[in-house]
């Protein structure tokens, strides 16, 4: 019965967060072959926190034809998740690429891990604050101690979104033991990644989400029948879990209260703020229509600045397919787990590889030519190019983007609710859920979204244009209540008028407030602002007056190819991505005017490549 409920509950809500097991990489039939039989398993083996609080893990040893625990010490690889160690055992384990098993049969023990208030594990889930990001350490250094029998004190981790973030935080403590990581998909800084793009509320996934992680903490543990009392505690933490922290947290953050503003909340579980704590070697895969679009390339760069030896690839996938892999060998370096097993045998094993030298620092994927790239870093060999927003957009009528001088122009951005409704944003910011039910494909084309906002666009290219890293709108903003919201997208017109929408970028007018030294400069120009979101740092407009807004649009790899556009289309909402909060919806209910003369031009700055 307890199997039968968790397949039930994670069929039809894993796929919201990420988690599904459909698709999963397969082992590359170049992967060194099974050295055992054989998997014994142990469920839930309780851990003891520096607090005296019990989280519980799985783990899976190497065994004999029979099932029974073959003697010795292997390396451990670890996974902390909150969506309850059976289903990554079971039903969701396409979530990490496959079966666990795979590593265990090529001599590894596996551990996987409830985090604290999740699952099987005692506590209050208060997702990645600091006490939780604490015992991520302290459950490594329990992996690695040798008094574990069946542990040689050596240590890697391997996941997919809270998996790949929990690394990070663990990494970042650096416990004995550890040796390497492999994050799929994690977050930087999660206020601007994904909670609160540009200030307004992700309502798509953030919700969902959390819905998630409670309804997996209900699930009855194995050690229930034998410990009730225990069993009973762990109902209770859930309850408290879900009144004093899920619940509120939503309920702050809708009404634009503490929660719906960038603080100490977000700082302390955004691991962009403890990366530079980091020394294991580390392999990151990331997606261009990602949950973490943004925050991935930020840690990879940040990382290879701080000479930490770190590969990176990333690929045309949303959050569910960049987290099971399952197209991973296309990039040409092998499927998922054949990735893993050479990074964890090489650095965890001790078994020299020199074969991985061969695999540069970045691999990713060229949007609009279907070509997979190398480059050593991010953000380096680009240079800064801007185009001007001209003249005015109207129905039927793009404005303008040019090298040149602009002409005056002002363009009506009206409030139209659906904006985004049929568009890639709407699958990216659902996890990919649209993709994997099959019906993605009906929004690929941007054309019917552009016409409920001003659209800009230049002339055919008469050569490639080529770009990757983050971008920044600058446009001159009108509104009438002196609030509202921009949404940017960048996207690629071929010459039979398909919009392929590259990225895209939101900013609320109340958040302007820009923070030059922490913001990204790019031959002096900027390409990636930073804005506070803090309370004190927001303040309405001046009704009717324009204003200078910058837009941080996610970053991308793309060309845009011979005879096509590079467009850029504005709308003043994006659906079912974001939301005001209800103290900023009546303002939200305004339209927008972009400015295009020489006292308030606008403009867009990107990072291209010859």
């Amino acid at each position: 019965m307890q199997r039968r409920l968790l397949a039930l509950l994670l069929a039809l809500t894993t796929a919201l967060a990420g988690l599904t097991g459909a698709g999963a990489a397969t082992a590359d039939p170049g992967a060194r072959g099974e050295q055992f039989p054989g998997v014994a398993v142990e469920t839930d083996v309780p851990i003891t926190m520096s607090d005296g609080i019990v989280v519980r893990a799985n783990v899976r040893r190497p065994a004999d034809a029979e099932g029974d625990p073959v003697a010795g010490r292997f390396p451990v690889l670890l996974t902390i998740t909150a969506y309850n160690k059976n289903a990554l055992d079971g039903p969701a384990a396409g979530v990490i690429g496959g079966s666990s098993d795979f590593f265990v049969k090529r001599g590894y023990v596996h551990v996987t891990v409830d985090a604290r208030g999740t699952g099987s594990s005692d506590g209050s889930w208060q997702a990645f604050d600091d006490r939780e990001n604490t015992d991520s350490g302290e459950i490594v250094e329990w992996a690695a101690s040798r008094g574990r029998p069946w542990s040689n004190g050596s240590v890697g981790m391997h996941g997919a979104s809270y998996m790949g973030i929990s690394q990070l935080f663990a990494a970042s403590h650096r416990p004995a033991g550890l040796k390497a990581i492999f994050p799929q998909v994690p977050a930087a800084d999660t206020y601007r990644d994904v909670v609160a793009s540009g200030g307004a509320l992700d309502v798509g996934f953030i919700p969902l989400w959390m819905g998630l992680v409670t309804g997996t903490g209900v699930i009855p543990p194995d050690y229930g029948p034998a410990e009730p009392d225990n069993a009973l505690q762990m109902y209770l933490s859930r309850l408290k879990g879900a009144t004093s922290f899920t619940a509120p947290t939503l309920l702050e953050a809708t009404l634009g209260l503490n929660a719906a503003f960038d603080g100490p909340f977000y700082a302390q579980r955004s691991p962009i703020n403890v990366v530079d704590d980091i020394d294991v070697p580390t392999f990151l895969v990331g997606g261009e229509y990602d949950l973490f679009q943004r925050g991935t390339p930020m840690i990879f760069d940040r990382l290879r600045q701080n000479g930490v030896p770190t590969k990176m690839i990333l690929g045309p996938w949303d959050h569910l397919q960049a987290s099971s892999g399952s197209a991973i060998a296309e990039a040409g370096h092998g499927t998922l787990q054949e990735l893993q097993l050479r990074w964890f045998d090489h650095y965890v094993k001790g078994v020299p590889d020199p074969g991985l030298s061969d695999i540069p620092p970045l691999t990713y994927h060229e949007i609009g030519s279907g070509e997979w790239r190398h480059a050593q870093d991010w953000i380096g060999e680009q240079r800064a190019t801007t185009f001007n927003l001209s003249g005015s957009s109207l129905p039927g009528r793009p404005g303008a983007l040019t090298a040149g001088d602009a002409d005056d122009g002002a363009s009506p951005v009206a409030p139209v609710p659906v904006s985004g409704l049929c568009t890639r944003s709407a699958n990216q910011w659902t996890a990919g859920l649209p993709n994997a039910v099959g019906v993605g494909a009906l929004c690929e084309d941007n054309r019917l979204n552009d016409t409920t906002g001003a659209v800009f666009e230049t002339a055919p290219v008469d050569r490639p244009l080529r770009l990757r890293g983050p971008i920044n709108a600058h446009l001159n903003t009108s509104t009438p209540t002196g609030n509202g919201m921009l949404s940017v997208s960048v996207s690629a017109v071929s010459p039979d008028g398909e919009v392929d929408r590259l990225t895209g970028g939101w900013q609320v007018l109340s958040h302007r407030a820009l923070d030059e030294s922490k913001s990204r400069y790019l031959d002096g120009e900027l390409i990636q602002p930073f804005h506070p979101f803090t309370k004190e740092a927001q303040s309405v407009m001046q009704p009717g007056r324009p204003e200078p807004i910058d837009v941080e649009i996610f970053p991308t790899g793309a060309v845009i190819p011979p005879g096509s556009k590079l467009r850029v289309a504005i709308q003043a909402y994006d659906v079912p991505h974001l939301l005001p909060t209800v103290r900023d919806l009546p303002a939200a209910l305004s339209p927008l005017t972009i400015h295009t003369t020489p006292q308030n031009p606008s403009h867009i700055t990107l990072p291209t490549l010859d």
